[in-house]
C-alpha cells in the first residue's frame, strides 16, 4: 500500500504529478496557440485558444509530458511507459494523418457550390480537425520540456501548496 492511498480521492489527483504536469504542457502548447496566430497572421484572436488543431499541438503536448513524466517516475523500461509511449504515438499519428485528412477533406466539401446539395448543410464542416507534421513534432517537444522539469523540479501541486504552506498535511 502506498502513501497516497489514505488520502482523499481529490488530493490524490493533486498528488500525480504525471497528470498535473502533462495537463499543464497541454495548457501552455494550447495558450501558444495566441501568439503563433497573432506573429503569423497579425491578428489577435482568442477563439484561438478553443480550436483543434494549429501550432503547435497541445494533444502532442500531452500526451508526451504524460509519457515522459510515467518514464521518469517508474522508469523508461517500466510497462506503464510503454502503454503511454504507445498511446502518444498512435494520438500523434491519428492527429497527423487521420484527422488531417478529415479536415482537408472538409475544406473541399465547403468548397461545393451550394447547388450540388440537395439540402445544404446549415454551417460548413469543421476544417481545423488535425495538425501538420511540424505542428504535432513541436508540440511532442514541449510535452517533455514542460513535464520532466516540472516533476523533477517541483514536483505535484499538492506537494507545492504543502511547500508554500497552502496545505496542512
Amino acid at each position: 500500500m502506498n502513501h497516497t492511498s489514505s488520502l482523499p480521492a481529490l488530493l490524490q489527483l493533486f498528488n500525480n504529478a504525471v497528470l498535473a504536469w502533462g495537463l499543464l504542457a497541454c495548457g501552455i502548447a494550447q495558450a501558444s496557440k495566441l501568439f503563433v496566430e497573432f506573429v503569423q497572421h497579425r491578428r489577435w484572436r482568442p477563439s484561438v485558444l478553443l480550436e483543434t488543431g494549429g501550432m503547435p499541438s497541445s494533444h502532442s503536448a500531452f500526451v508526451t509530458g504524460t509519457a515522459s513524466g510515467v518514464g521518469l517516475e517508474l522508469g523508461f523500461d517500466h510497462p506503464a511507459f510503454a502503454i503511454a509511449a504507445t498511446l502518444a504515438f498512435v494520438v500523434m499519428y491519428d492527429a497527423s494523418g487521420i484527422r488531417r485528412a478529415a479536415g482537408l477533406t472538409a475544406e473541399r466539401v465547403n468548397e461545393l457550390p451550394a447547388s450540388n446539395w440537395p439540402s445544404p448543410p446549415a454551417s460548413p464542416l469543421k476544417e481545423s480537425l488535425g495538425h501538420t507534421r511540424r505542428e504535432v513534432f513541436v508540440g511532442s517537444l514541449i510535452g517533455p520540456a514542460v513535464s520532466l522539469p516540472g516533476i523533477f523540479f517541483l514536483g505535484s501541486p499538492l506537494h507545492l501548496f504543502q511547500t508554500f504552506g497552502l496545505l496542512v498535511g
